[in-house]
């Protein structure tokens, strides 16, 4: 160490200022030339005497050796002291593999890895990273290096660097760039897949996220939001002990790495693996040092405690607890009858705690949410031999990767106030209290949210009370604040303010405390907010409101559907001759009060004396399934009567139902054509069940021809059937409602209209009512049209 020696200042001098300063720096700088010099020879040294344990040289050869590995691969001697540290343990940084050394050694040149080729800027940028490395002591020091070194040169906006723990999760140890808050939320990393760092970890090889919409959708990207770092590279240090490393370089803007960069980006971690080894292979042994104090401590604490270290499942999930320790009282509190739980599962003290909130206030507080703290419970204990009740809180804290579980112990009073309270804020109540003699005033908490006033500026006088409030409401509650000063009359006066949420609804209750002479000097007041009630009695008028104009809807459209009823589909009150053939026609709705829906008949006599019989199905209710109901029912009788084929008539409804502005959804149908001279029924069908014919006391089924739902498809295919009947036929035609409960199977239906036509056959008038009250329950919940038609018996 160098020396300046100062001249004396004689007595009655003024020393040179400006000299002693330059002194002063010149020695600054010199201890600060050997503090470098210091800390730069440590490393050295430790990578000697890697050297020497691993060729069992001397101390001059491994320094040798070092210097003849940093002049082959163009390093400087201390990058390659941090190199070699590095790879004291079997490492695979990003994708570059060590190369096996030979097994004469490490004790030539020859023996070093083959040359990291980069960029002569590149590797002065390492030059400077390795000597900056002297000086970092902490991982979260390596991080804030590793970030002012590759901020200007790579546009790096951040840096995390993440360590893997026992039972495989991660843990990040070091971070720069990022705020307090998302590192914490980012803290623990569970070893799922879908994580990019956990990929890179488990291959051993770099993940180079540079196109952020495809990213996004492969993993799950760190940040909030994660548009915030647009290209990022995570670059795995695996290590044979276990002690596996991943640091990750995230960058605002987006872009590919180039080849540069990423010769840059594994020169630096294998700068960085010796000193991310120094970090990893000292936390045991200090973390059991520490564990022997926290024992220590918890032993000596004087209130019930534990310490407990979550235990992880194969899948990453904490399945248990560790007591790692535990104070004398926690074990009475716990319920544990084997005496001191310290090194045991926290399940097996207490098999039920899973089913308690406690258990998952543990699981929040490990996943980084703060605090927790239970509802007070009762708790039997035993004070100098009796037995009485104590209640308690449990709270739950995070220390680093464990929890801190104690119990507190509420007093009497510390109960009663926590209760009051709890009622205050459940029903939005307050107190108040205004000393008149002494002109005191004292407000609970709650008066203050109530109001929506800073305690900080204090309560407000009596008379100044009605100044809060609207002006609509001002002279009514001054009134009555003026009446209980003058006349010691109580009152309950309702009031609005204005606050930040709007106008809002408070109700003021007080009354005056006299003293002997019946002089006021107290007044005790209670504050409540209404608004909530307030709002909601709002609601139900405009509700109350809402359904009256919505009946009145109601009630006009069941008078308009009934008039359309009426008018387009008229019910016949007795029986119908055709053709030589009876026909009985019922038409049930699906609600009372409303006569029609989309089922509709149609039975009318054809200019050539044979006869049409129709029965159709619109899909819904209402006035628009109404009108197309008229629609079918008027166009399939007039294309018939005009020529039309059967299907030829089925196959024009359905582009009627596909084209037609006017027209609602789809429909089903029959139509069924008698030809009265040889009793013959020709019958086609779009969609709908077949006709029911009774014969002779056994009921069949018409097989039916090939046919579509009406309005399905632009090019349906339809075809005819042929049927003779016979004198006393009964032939049922019906829409679904008849047959369908469900969600029974239809065929269930129809073999119940089966049976009830043959257990009915009255072949009197009215008989078909018979039929239906069978066949149908009390509530139906879809519309039922049948047409009856029998062919009478011969004479």
């Amino acid at each position: 160490m160098k020396s300046h020696r100062v001249a004396p200042v004689e007595s009655g001098t003024v020393p040179d200022v400006a000299e002693l300063a330059r002194v002063v720096a010149r020695q600054r700088a010199e201890m600060d030339r050997l503090r470098e010099q210091a800390a730069t020879s440590v490393v050295m040294e430790r990578a000697k005497g890697v050297v020497m344990a691993l060729d069992g040289s001397t101390a001059d050869v491994a320094e040798e050796v070092l210097h003849a590995r940093a002049k082959a691969a163009r390093r400087t001697p201390l990058e390659e002291c941090w190199i070699t540290l590095g790879e004291l343990t079997p490492v695979r940084p990003c994708d570059e593999a060590s190369a096996p050394r030979p097994q004469g050694g490490a004790g030539s040149a020859t023996d070093a890895p083959e040359p990291f080729s980069a960029p002569d800027d590149v590797a002065d940028a390492l030059s400077r990273l390795g000597r900056a490395l002297v000086h970092v002591d902490t991982p979260h020091n390596l991080a804030r290096c590793l970030l002012d070194h590759l901020g200007p040169d790579l546009d790096a906006e951040s840096v995390m660097i993440y360590v893997r723990r026992s039972g495989g999760s991660l843990e990040l140890a070091g971070h720069a760039g990022l705020d307090d808050g998302l590192a914490a939320r980012w803290r623990h990393v569970p070893p799922f897949s879908g994580m990019a760092v956990v990929d890179a970890l488990r291959s051993g090889e770099p993940r180079w996220l540079e196109d952020f919409s495809r990213d996004s959708t492969r993993y799950l990207l760190i940040g909030e939001p994660p548009e915030r770092w647009q290209s990022r590279v995570w670059l795995p240090l695996r290590g044979g002990d276990g002690s596996d490393v991943c640091i990750g370089v995230l960058r605002g803007r987006p872009g590919a790495f180039t080849t540069r960069d990423r010769a840059h980006l594994r020169g630096v971690v294998r700068l960085c693996a010796g000193r991310l080894r120094s970090f990893t292979s000292s936390a045991a042994p200090v973390r059991e040092a520490e564990g022997d104090a926290v024992r220590s401590l918890f032993a000596a604490l004087p209130v019930p405690a534990m310490l407990l270290t979550p235990v992880v499942s194969s899948s990453g999930d904490v399945e248990d607890f560790r007591v790692d320790a535990a104070t004398a009282q926690a074990a009475d509190l716990l319920g544990a009858s084997s005496g001191d739980p310290t090194g045991r599962r926290l399940r097996e003290v207490r098999p039920d705690l899973t089913d308690l909130p406690v258990w998952q206030g543990c699981l929040d507080v490990l996943a980084g949410g703060g605090p927790y703290e239970s509802e007070p419970f009762a708790h039997q204990e035993s004070v100098d031999g009796v037995l009485g009740l104590a209640a308690y809180s449990v709270r739950v804290t995070r220390l680093e990767d464990a929890l801190v579980v104690a119990w507190l112990r509420h007093a009497s009073s510390d109960r009663q106030e926590q209760r009051l309270a709890e009622l205050q804020r459940l029903g939005n109540i307050g107190w108040a209290n205004w000393n008149l003699s002494r002109d005191e005033v004292s407000w609970s908490a709650q008066v203050f949210e109530i109001f929506g006033r800073d305690p900080a500026d204090g309560p407000v006088r009596l008379d100044g009370l009605p100044g809060l409030a609207l002006p609509e409401d001002r002279t009514a509650l001054r009134a009555a604040v003026e009446t209980l000063l003058r006349e010691g009359r109580p009152f309950d006066a309702p009031f609005r303010i204005r606050g930040g949420g709007g106008v809002r609804h408070l109700r003021l209750v007080a009354e005056v405390v006299a003293d002997a002479h019946g002089t006021p000097f107290e007044v005790h007041g209670v504050v409540q907010d209404l608004t909530a009630r307030r709002r909601a009695e709002l609601a139900l008028v405009e509700s109350e409101r809402a359904i009256l104009t919505q009946h009145d809807v109601l009630q006009s459209e069941r008078v308009l559907v009934a008039r359309l009823q009426n008018a387009l589909l008229p019910l016949p009150d007795k029986v119908i001759d055709l053709a030589g053939l009876r026909a009985e026609v019922a038409y049930l709705p699906a609600q009372a009060g409303i006569h029609v829906g989309g089922d509709w008949f149609s039975a009318v006599e054809l200019p050539d004396q044979d006869a049409l019989f129709v029965v159709g199905d619109v899909a819904g209710h209402g006035v628009d399934a109404v009108a197309t109901m008229a629609q079918l029912r008027f166009t399939a009788k007039g294309m018939v009567s005009t020529g039309s084929s059967l299907t030829g008539a089925l196959s024009r409804l359905n582009s009627l139902l596909l084209h037609s502005r006017d027209a609602h959804g789809t429909a089903t149908m029959v139509l069924a054509r008698y030809h009265a001279a040889d009793r013959r029924l020709v019958w086609a069908q779009a969609g709908h069940p077949p006709p029911l014919l009774l014969r002779d006391g056994e009921a069949t089924y018409l097989q039916r021809p090939r046919g579509m739902l009406l309005g399905a498809t632009s090019a349906p295919h339809f075809e005819e059937s042929e049927h003779r009947l016979r004198p006393g036929d009964r032939l049922l035609l019906y829409t679904d409602g008849l047959v369908e409960r469900p969600p029974e199977n239809i065929d269930l239906g129809f073999t119940r209209l089966a049976d009830a036509a043959a257990a009915h056959p009255e072949d009197t008038p009215g008989s078909l009512r018979t039929l239906l009250d069978a066949m149908l329950e009390d509530e139906r919940r879809d519309d039922v049209c049948v047409l009856d038609i029998r062919v009478p018996r011969e004479t």
